[in-house]
């Protein structure tokens, strides 16, 4: 998972959510309707991908400007960290309900321009309507499913949204995949996303408002008819005073702390148990984000091309066994989490991811040590002015190979015979492309043919093996246990907003770094932001398996220090770091 969290449940909650539903089909139906919000998050997060490789080939302007493209990818993240701070004054003011409709608008309008748009900027443009409802949608789904969801499978329901997030992306990379061939491509890729935001938004029309949100707006009784339809008779008046009782509770925190903004910022800053979890809460969040898993999400099918592989389809087949493994370790993490615990899972998961962008650059980097030649013969082949005119100029051009051909903004024709012999450099434009085709050669622009591109497919496999189960999953529920109840909910903002940001940062600076660094650099550099951020984890974030919310606020007042630091009259106290 990217930008969402699967809150983690107890183990015995599917077994008895499976019961309670069948009993009660209206909470499933409340929990999949609004789980359709989860969905289109994971599907618009994820379809760009494949559908800026069509884009690329439709606007030569986005061709030429790497900018744009990250432009392209980009602005959605930028929507949904606005997305996500309007989502929450909409979820306060008027309401869960209301939040997800205007999701399901943001996410239709955003679908429609995009498929429709005559220009890169357009296209932009929906992204950013869709990345606003992203962000509403992230907060907003999970949010209402709690709140409309009988306690004791909570968990089970909530983490329902955190993997149709994940299977979003998946569907997306499918979609994607089923349209390489249909005119229009990348439009369709983009438009239909406003079918599930249709279907959300009529389904939504004939549910209720969450019941927490009416009971604390004072409709008591609106609230309690839902909760009728959710709990047996006989627990329905435990829940109203349950209900009432955290309400009062929350309401008492506010006049202590403030129930404005800046004053609960300034509350939550003050208080070191706040300030330590805060030290955990952004660590995890930030080493997440430049472990560099939204450059696979994000451009997954363009760094399989990097690899060699020149095909649109193959680079999209390829790119949905990535896709297929996060599903599966989101669901791995939700198995492991509580056995073997959060840092212990997290560390691992960097170990792992740090020995696969390693090995990913050793790769990369032979790929691009073994290129094949360049060929004087074979680049006249093509019409006299066919040649690349930085090839032509270039002092010592029998040094050129393939790499040396796309770093000048040349595409690279290969051998007939043998795409692993000598072949052309020529200029990038689509009549050479069409003629290089037409002789039956293959047209590389953005990676060169060679043996390594099979083991690059293969160690993004692994690098996505090892970040699911730990860092993809764990970030989110150790910022859910790990700040005071009182401060919960900014706390874990905060951090939220940190990972946005970084978000932002990783998916907006990727190709400029591979067009600056090569793909074997970029992918060296994010292995030594793990390493830096594996440090920090270590450092900074505790162990919070099987402690109680009092037990991990005790742990911080008094400081947290990893085992191997403490001293000889505290090391016992505390086993569990």
């Amino acid at each position: 998972m990217v930008e969402g969290g699967i809150a983690k449940p107890d183990k015995t909650d599917f077994s008895e959510c499976w019961k309670t539903t069948c009993k009660t089909p209206y909470i499933m139906r409340l929990s999949l309707s609004a789980g359709i919000g989860g969905l289109l998050f994971g599907y618009d997060t994820g379809v760009i991908s494949g559908a800026l490789l069509y884009i690329r080939e439709d606007f030569q302007q986005v061709e030429k400007k790497t900018w744009l493209q990250e432009v392209i990818v980009s602005m959605a993240v930028a929507g949904a960290i606005f997305g996500a701070a309007f989502g929450g004054w909409i979820n306060d003011r008027f309401g869960r309900k209301l939040s997800i409709l205007v999701a399901d608008i943001l996410f239709f309008v955003g679908a429609i321009v995009m498929a429709l748009a005559p220009a890169p900027w357009m296209i932009i443009i929906g992204r950013i309507f869709v990345g606003l409802g992203v962000g509403m949608a992230s907060m907003t789904a999970p949010l209402y499913i709690s709140e409309a969801s009988p306690a004791r499978i909570r968990g089970a329901l909530v983490s329902t949204n955190g993997l149709l997030i994940t299977g979003g992306q998946f569907l997306s990379y499918l979609i994607n995949l089923a349209f390489t061939h249909a005119p229009g491509t990348w439009r369709w890729m983009l438009g239909v996303a406003g079918l599930p935001a249709v279907v959300q938004f009529f389904l939504m029309l004939s549910l209720p408002e969450s019941p927490r949100w009416l009971y604390r707006r004072n409709k008591v009784e609106e609230a309690r008819s839902i909760l009728e339809k959710i709990y047996p008779a006989n627990e329905v008046e435990s829940e109203l005073i349950a209900l009432r009782n955290s309400i009062e509770a929350e309401k008492a925190d506010e006049q202590a702390i403030g129930d404005n903004f800046l004053a609960k910022m300034k509350g939550a800053l003050s208080n070191v148990v706040v300030r330590r979890g805060l030290y955990a809460g952004v660590t995890v969040q930030v080493a997440q984000q430049f472990s560099g898993i939204n450059t696979v999400m994000y451009y997954s099918p363009t760094i399989v091309q990097f690899a060699g592989f020149a095909s649109n389809k193959t680079a999209l087949a390829l790119s949905l066994v990535t896709s297929g493994l996060n599903a599966v370790g989101s669901i791995v993490s939700m198995a492991f989490v509580d056995r073997y615990g959060r840092r212990r899972m997290m560390i691992i998961s960097m170990f792992g991811i740090i020995s696969c962008l390693v090995i990913l650059s050793i790769v990369f980097f032979q790929a691009a040590s073994h290129a094949p030649k360049i060929s004087q013969l074979e680049s006249t082949h093509f019409a006299a002015n066919a040649t690349c005119p930085s090839f032509l100029s270039a002092p010592n051009p029998t040094s050129w190979n393939c790499m040396s051909c796309l770093k000048a903004e040349c595409a690279f024709c290969a051998n007939g015979a043998n795409e692993y012999s000598p072949g052309a450099c020529l200029a990038k434009t689509s009549d050479l492309e069409t003629s290089c085709h037409g002789q039956h050669r293959t047209w590389f622009k953005d990676g060169c043919p060679n043996k390594f591109g099979f083991l690059a497919v293969v160690f993004l496999g692994l690098y996505i093996i090892s970040y699911s189960p730990g860092m993809g999953t764990v970030p989110w529920i150790v910022n859910s246990e790990i700040y005071p109840l009182k401060y919960r909910g900014i706390g874990g903002g905060i951090a939220a907003v940190f990972n946005w940001v970084c978000n932002l940062i990783v998916s907006l600076t990727f190709l400029t770094l591979t067009k600056a660094l090569g793909s074997s650099g970029t992918f060296l550099l994010f292995a030594g932001y793990c390493v830096i951020g594996l440090v920090f984890i270590y450092w900074f974030v505790p162990e919070t398996k099987g402690l109680q919310f009092e037990e991990v606020e005790q742990m911080l007042k008094s400081g947290y220090k990893p085992l191997a630091f403490k001293t000889k009259s505290t090391r016992g106290e505390n086993q569990s770091a």
